[in-house]
């Protein structure tokens, strides 16, 4: 009858097997909660009697009646599983103990004295209820002549120790895992007899059907099964055969298309798809191939990384069909300008890669240089517009000293960088004592520093106090908020140190970001503690952060939703910044004093339109540059400077503040030119941003 059984007759047969094992361990871990239920009913139980015994034990500690306290924890002591009780005074001192029981002083373990504590061993538990007495005062002169509580205070008067044994419950538990284990290995043994006698049945056709499948993968294409099985086996048998005789012919038609699909594939890793020059991963390997016979046999080459100058504004106004036509364009041009030996990519984006093999720096300057020529006199024809392109070049020499390709690459990088700050469409050659290349490289350590300091959460804000110059005291405490970065070694970083590549790798608005969310945290914080005296919180805010249309809209979104913050903010914005952006700045400031926030203009006085554009800025401080204030005392045009800025500031009506006031004497001055607030380390040192918040 079994041999009459199809595949799926006996595969249901070998499933009722797991269902017979997955019943063993059910039941299995019935047994388990059960064991977990002995082990919490005992510790409910011995929480029952602690809880018993603590009030229970009140009066004969109160009294210091030992007597009464022995004869309780006697009584106690007849409860299944206790080991033994113990009664402690408020102080930790032992008062009585009956019973086995290791004790610890509740006073030095500093012992919770409002709720039970439990101490948990492998054989016993341990629990320490503290013993309470609650004092209800009375007044018996009452007008209603009822007796009525004037005040109820609890008061500790010491421990009730209580040590339960485990060794019942582990017991039981041992005796339900053996049971368990009995059961499981009686159904697992009848379960794997099962299932061999059943997987015999089936894997007998299947092993045999297995092994001419194998053969006929391996080659032998004349390789046949014994078509001897019956219903569902039969057919698998039968096809099996009907496949192998396909199989030859198949065969020939799969390799051809695989070896065309191998070539292309091929093709597709080592180019571009669009130019159809050779990629950055092929170009790499070819420029380890051409610095390993720079280094073996003294050969001289040249590497050459160009950018096109002014592709982005034919992609942006024409479209990106517009910017791949033109690569593909200049591809062209480019190719035929090759020599035999020489090697051009598409690195991606509108750069490419020159590979000048076996050439001499001269030579290799007027190759580049026909290269630049023939890009420059190319005109790009797209509908009815007509464009031209430059292209920048940097150049580094390939020799026995040039390190690795990826030192190469980075160099060409830099000098093509050097070649477009410089003006674009020129050739840089790279030298190693370069101070542009050198001013970039550092720039752009600064850039990776930056990043990774936002990544891990490495900046911090600090304050420093705006005083009035003559000493009146405000009831508005005047702050501005000062960045700091953390290095990796925990020294702090100046912002002088790195705002500079900031601005210039646009990065700013990043940071602006980070500032403005530790602001409005900050604001938050100060309003809800309440304190008497308000603060004005100064923020810097960047040119680039300005200019940047979504930080607009995340700090007016964010005093959308917190429009309370408005009236504690003032933005600083620099001169530099506000005459760049006029437009731009004058829309900003007015949106955000809707909101009741103020403006200050930073560092007025380095520019050299200062005074024309000062009436066009709605600002309500003008922050005299600290370049004119720290010298004062010494320097006569630099005090007029001063005189000058703060008398057509309160023409303006705007509040002038000196910053950089390092000594008394500056400040003497500057309370005579009658200037109205005063910032410095002389005034106040920059500290942590939590000293303020600690602060009322």
């Amino acid at each position: 009858m079994a041999r009459s059984l199809g595949i799926r007759g006996r595969v249901i047969g070998l499933a009722i097997v797991p269902v017979a094992i997955i019943g063993v361990l059910l039941m299995f871990q019935l047994i388990t909660g059960k064991i977990d239920d002995l082990d919490q009913s005992l510790r409910t139980r011995a929480l029952a009697i602690a809880r018993q015994l603590a009030p229970a034990a009140e009066y004969g500690v109160a009294s210091g009646n030992i007597e009464v306290l022995q004869t309780l924890l006697e009584k106690a002591a007849i409860e299944p599983d206790v080991r033994g009780v113990a009664v402690f005074s408020e102080n930790g001192q032992w008062l009585a103990q009956f019973g086995l029981g290791v004790w610890a002083n509740p006073l030095e373990k500093r012992m919770p004295t409002d709720h039970i504590y439990q101490i948990e061993y492998k054989d016993r538990l341990v629990y320490y209820a503290p013993i309470t007495r609650t004092e209800v005062a009375v007044d018996d002169f009452n007008p209603g002549g009822r007796a009525a509580a004037k005040g109820a205070q609890t008061r500790l008067l010491g421990w009730v120790g209580l040590d339960v044994s485990r060794s019942a419950t582990i017991r039981s538990q041992r005796e339900s895992i053996l049971r368990s284990l009995a059961i499981l290995l009686v159904g697992l043994g009848v379960s794997l007899y099962l299932a061999w006698r059943i997987g015999r049945q089936i894997t007998r056709p299947i092993l045999s059907l297995t092994h001419t499948v194998s053969r006929i993968g391996e080659g032998h294409l004349d390789e046949r099964v014994d078509t001897s099985g019956q219903v569902e086996l039969g057919v698998l048998q039968r096809g099996v055969n009907h496949m192998a005789a396909h199989l030859q012919a198949m065969q020939d038609q799969m390799q051809e298309k695989i070896d065309r699909a191998t070539a292309r594939l091929i093709y597709q890793a080592s180019h571009d798809a669009l130019t159809g020059l050779i990629n950055r991963r092929e170009f790499e390997q070819r420029l380890e191939r051409t610095l390993l016979t720079a280094l073996q046999q003294g050969r001289e080459h040249a590497l050459c990384y160009m950018d096109l100058d002014q592709f982005k504004v034919i992609n942006d106004s024409c479209g990106h069909a517009a910017g791949d036509e033109l690569l593909r364009q200049l591809a062209l041009l480019l190719k035929g300008n090759l020599r035999e030996r020489d090697t051009l990519a598409r690195l991606g984006g509108d750069e490419f890669a020159l590979l000048l093999e076996n050439c001499s720096i001269p030579d290799a300057l007027e190759v580049a240089d026909t290269f630049r020529a023939e890009v420059q006199r190319f005109r790009f024809k797209w509908g009815d517009r007509i464009f031209s392109v430059g292209m920048s070049v940097g150049m580094v020499a390939i020799n026995a000293d040039s390190g690795t390709a990826a030192n190469l690459m980075s160099a060409a990088d830099a000098a093509c960088y050097v070649a477009k700050d410089r003006g674009r469409n020129q050739i840089h050659l790279y030298e190693s004592r370069d101070s542009d290349l050198v001013r970039h490289r550092g720039e752009m350590q600064w850039v990776t520093r930056i990043q990774r300091a936002l990544e891990e959460h490495r900046l911090r804000l600090s304050w420093q106090e705006i005083r009035r110059a003559d000493g009146v005291g405000e009831s508005v405490r005047h702050v501005e908020l000062l960045l700091r970065m953390i290095d990796e070694d925990g020294s702090e970083i100046l912002p002088m140190a790195f705002i500079p590549a900031a601005e210039r790798y646009s990065i700013m608005p990043a940071i602006d970001s980070w500032v403005i969310e530790e602001t409005l945290r900050l604001c938050q914080r100060y309003l809800a503690s309440k304190r008497e005296r308000n603060c004005l919180f100064a923020v810097n805010l960047s040119g680039a952060s300005l200019k940047d249309p979504a930080f607009r809209r995340m700090l007016l979104a964010s005093l959308d939703e917190n429009p309370a913050f408005g009236p504690h903010l003032c933005f600083e914005i620099t001169e530099t910044a506000a005459i760049g952006n006029l437009a731009v700045v004058n829309e900003f400031i007015e949106a955000m004093r809707a909101f009741g926030c103020s403006f200050a203009l930073d560092d007025f006085g380095s520019g050299l339109s200062s005074f024309t554009y000062l009436k066009n800025l709605n600002v309500d401080y003008l922050k005299i540059d600290g370049a004119f204030v720290r010298d004062i005392a010494n320097n006569a045009i630099d005090r007029s400077m001063v005189e000058a800025i703060h008398r057509i500031g309160h023409q303006m009506n705007l509040r002038t503040v000196a910053e950089y006031v390092e000594s008394d004497q500056i400040l003497a001055l500057l309370r005579q030119m009658g200037v109205d607030y005063v910032q410095g380390n002389g005034i106040h040192q920059p500290e942590p941003l939590e000293n303020l918040c600690g602060q009322t």
